[in-house]
């Protein structure tokens, strides 16, 4: 599934219908890595969001988790990424069910049966 992040007219422009806007993208040269940690630090002017590997990924890491890939944004940007991945993860979650992010909560303690 692609969701490009375009700028939205409709606030300016409450009067006129939402038209859906086609942005042409080039991704040919994109470089793909998984990532199952995230930090977002940032400024007053923008976020900064790394991504990385946490080979440890349940109770506190030993090692460092090394950032992969770092991606700098406005907050304009951030709450366009934002509303995104809300719309995805909604549409996810509704053919899948609900997604639980408390890594404890999906561990199951497996007794000695099995």
């Amino acid at each position: 599934m692609s969701t490009d992040v375009a700028p939205d007219t409709t606030e300016s422009q409450p009067q006129q219908q939402q038209q859906s806007v086609q942005v042409q993208v080039r991704d040919d040269e994109a470089i793909a890595c998984y990532a199952n940690f995230c930090r977002v630090t940032g400024s007053p002017e923008e976020l900064i969001v790394d991504f990385g590997l946490n080979p440890q990924p349940v109770g506190i890491p030993k090692d460092p988790i090394h950032v992969k890939q770092r991606v700098i944004m406005n907050f304009f940007t951030a709450k366009r990424l934002l509303a995104a991945l809300q719309m995805s993860v909604q549409r996810h979650e509704a053919v899948f069910g609900v997604l639980e992010t408390d890594i404890q909560k999906r561990l199951r303690v497996q007794g000695p049966n099995g």
